[in-house]
Parts: structure tokens; C-alpha cells; sequence
């Protein structure tokens, strides 16, 4: 088994209601359309990942129910390989989500089959990690694998670029898990719930946040900030802000995922000579052209432009 880029994550049906307005505490509102689509932060990444044709496996769980089902065979539509895709008795993770007419949304997740991620998956998959050239994790499993993951990562001494998205938010992390990682990326609640910062709106506060990751351990701090791009520190200390293309949005629902994905498969790409700015700018731009259509994975790009 061998993939370039390994995504160790969730899998989540997605439930998307559209409405004109987000509805208020105790309020009903009509909506305008419904569809079920595929989601989940980590089946995510690996899909956007997959699509521009990184060799893309995925370590993860789901249920043995028709969510599960269904969820199997997409990752194989697209040529995710699922050989670390475990099953286990009861239901998938699945993701409640509302969007407006502004493009802005609300999500509630239920982790399901996805809390049920253990170091035994991470162990059944060391042979696809240690082969790989990129491993991206996010928070909707338990912070335990993801600690196991990275420690056998770390353990291996190989050249294994990590990009741990720390979402959903959270409020603390262990010091051990910020060494670990080459790329730490959040957006800006994240990064104001985790550093515990007023607010994280402009490049300025970006910078400042992007600083604070990396003296937590990290090799490069990451802040992504919507529509107006991403700043990151690297370890020379320098802030770099790339700016987003601008674009009409419809549907922001998994921007961030693929931004993530696609930055992950052209950090894998040895044949691509390009320098990391460049390859976030293209992430940038794939991120912003899949918040030009509805749904999360199937508003993915299938290319990019150099």
C-alpha cells in the first residue's frame, strides 16, 4: 500500500438545508432546497486531494448502515483508497447543515462511527503512513489518535510534511502535539478560541496569530481568513499574506477542506517546482472556485491552473 497523501479524519453525510436567512434561537424559517452530499473534514481533504490527482488513502471510520454504504462507494468514484477504512457496528457520522442566501452557514456534526477512532486504526495503517510524502489531520476524532498518529509519524524519521487543521475550534491543546507538526492551520474563530484573542479579522491580527502558533512548537503557523486569503509565519519568522481570488460565493460549505486537500496534493508533488507560496496560492484559488457552487465535495475543481 502506498499513497502520497494520507488523510487521517471523519467522514460525515452531509444534511444541507438553504434558507435566505439563518434562523434565530427558537425560530422556523422556510427553506429554499435540501440535498445529501458527502462530507466530513477528513473525507473531504482526501477527496480534493484525490481529485487533482494526488495518490490520496484515508484512515477512518463508518458505520455498517446506508450512510456507511453509499459513503464506500464515493470514495471509490473518486480514487480515494479506503484499504484503512474501517466498519463498525452502528451509525455514520452525519452533519446537520444550513446556508443562506449570503453563503454563510451554521453545522451541527454527530460524530457516530467517527468517535470510534483508535490508536488499532492508526496501527492497522502505519504501512500506508510511513509511505507517504504529506498527512493532514483535523479534529473531528478523537485528539488521542491524532496524538498517535503524529508521535509514529515523528517516530519514523522520515520526510513526512504534517498539516494538523485544528477544527472544529477548541479552547486548549496539549504542548506535545504543537512539535509535531510542520503546518498548523485554523481560520480565524479557531484561532481566537485556541489562543484566546479578542478578535482575528485583519492580516495584522492573522500575523499576530500565525506568530503565537509558532511559539507553541510548530514549524509554520497558518491562518486562513475567508475571502481575504491566508497568512502564515514561517520559521524565519517572516508573515506572508496571500491574497484570495475574487469570486461571487454561493456555497462556502468545505472552502477551508479545500483549501487544505489541495495544498496537501501539491505539497506532495515532487515533480511540481514551484515555491510554497505559490503552491498556496493555487489552494487559494481552488478553495475560492469551490465556494462558486453548491455542495461540499461535488464543488470541487478537478484541476488547477499554474
Amino acid at each position: 500500500m502506498s499513497a502520497s497523501v494520507v488523510v487521517v479524519g471523519s467522514c460525515m453525510t452531509d444534511l444541507v438545508s438553504y434558507v435566505p436567512d439563518l434562523p434565530k434561537a427558537g425560530e422556523t424559517v422556510h427553506g429554499t432546497k435540501f440535498m445529501v452530499g458527502f462530507g466530513g473534514k477528513g473525507a473531504n481533504q482526501a477527496v480534493m486531494a484525490a481529485k487533482l490527482g494526488a495518490k490520496t488513502a484515508l484512515v477512518a471510520k463508518l458505520g455498517k448502515d446506508t450512510f456507511g454504504d453509499n459513503y464506500v462507494e464515493n470514495l471509490k468514484n473518486v480514487g480515494v483508497d479506503i484499504s484503512c477504512v474501517g466498519r463498525i457496528e452502528g451509525a455514520s457520522g452525519v452533519a446537520t447543515i444550513t446556508v443562506d442566501d449570503r453563503a454563510e452557514n451554521c453545522i451541527v456534526i454527530v460524530g457516530g462511527a467517527n468517535n470510534h477512532m483508535d490508536d488499532e486504526a492508526v496501527k492497522q495503517a502505519k504501512s500506508i503512513l510511513e509511505n507517504s510524502k504529506v498527512v493532514v489531520f483535523q479534529q473531528e476524532i478523537p485528539l488521542s489518535t491524532n496524538l498517535t498518529a503524529l508521535r509514529l509519524i515523528k517516530s519514523l524519521n522520515k520526510d513526512i510534511t504534517t498539516i494538523y487543521n485544528a477544527a472544529p475550534a477548541t479552547n486548549t491543546l496539549p504542548d506535545e502535539l504543537y512539535p509535531l507538526v510542520d503546518i498548523f492551520c485554523v481560520n480565524e474563530s479557531e484561532a481566537e478560541k485556541l489562543l484566546g484573542l479578542d478578535s482575528v479579522k485583519s492580516v495584522e491580527d492573522a500575523s499576530k496569530a500565525a506568530g503565537l502558533l509558532r511559539t507553541k512548537g510548530c514549524k509554520m503557523g497558518m491562518v486562513t481568513l475567508g475571502s481575504n486569503g491566508v497568512v502564515y509565519q514561517e520559521e524565519s519568522g517572516e508573515n506572508i499574506h496571500v491574497p484570495c481570488p475574487k469570486v461571487k460565493a454561493i456555497d462556502t460549505t468545505g472552502a477551508g477542506d479545500a483549501f487544505i486537500g489541495s495544498l496537501a496534493c501539491l505539497l506532495a508533488d515532487e515533480s511540481l517546482q514551484e515555491s510554497f507560496q505559490r503552491k498556496v496560492e493555487i489552494a487559494c484559488s481552488v478553495a475560492s472556485e469551490s465556494v462558486t457552487k453548491l455542495g461540499t465535495q461535488s464543488s470541487y475543481p478537478t484541476s488547477y491552473k499554474l
